[in-house]
């Protein structure tokens, strides 16, 4: 079974229920299991910043996919919530990245794994470490609590505690914990 980090955002349209649907749709996968989720997090935008706030979280899934299986499985969730994309770091009804399988260094054409920024951006940092405290980069071989305290934690609000997440039902079989 593998073991993939992803993340999740949405600045447009109902965040919450954008997101809550894309764990959902995820969860619906006959082969992906959803195992913990982060509280949700209002971030300031990042890149381009003439958008509204985010939404974003992080969530750890099990599954016997392969990572670019997994991609395509998070691509079609994307494209079943109207993921458009017009402006890089643009506003999007949702944007799922695979930040971490297993503790794999993956680079292909469509996927980089680690995810190439996520350990200089706190609105991943902040999230993942709520879930795996203990994770380190593989690459680096650095805790991402240690990243995260030279990131600082600024832009980034807890917005709801993953406690609170109670529409976000997790699947069949999977351990319900909601960190």
């Amino acid at each position: 079974m593998n073991e993939a980090y992803i993340s999740l955002g949405s600045n447009m349209g109902d965040k919450e229920e954008t997101l809550r649907h894309a764990v959902q749709l995820l969860q619906q996968h006959p082969a992906i299991m959803v195992v913990k989720l982060s509280s949700i997090y209002e971030t300031d935008p990042v890149g381009y910043t003439d958008q509204d706030v985010f939404l974003n979280m992080v969530i750890l899934v099990h599954t016997p996919l392969a990572a670019q299986e997994l991609l395509e499985e998070c691509q079609k969730v994307e494209q079943a919530l109207k993921r458009v994309r017009v402006i890089r770091w643009g506003p999007r009804t949702i944007d799922l990245d695979i930040l971490l399988y297993n503790h794999d260094n993956i680079e292909t054409e469509t996927l980089i794994v680690p995810h190439t920024r996520m350990h200089e951006r706190a609105f991943v940092l902040v999230p993942l470490v709520e879930i795996a405290p203990e994770l380190k980069h593989p690459t680096i071989g650095v805790a991402f609590q240690a990243l995260l305290e030279q990131v600082g934690k600024e832009g980034v609000r807890r917005w709801k505690t993953a406690t609170d997440l109670s529409g976000f039902i997790l699947s069949k079989g999977s351990k319900n914990s909601l960190s």
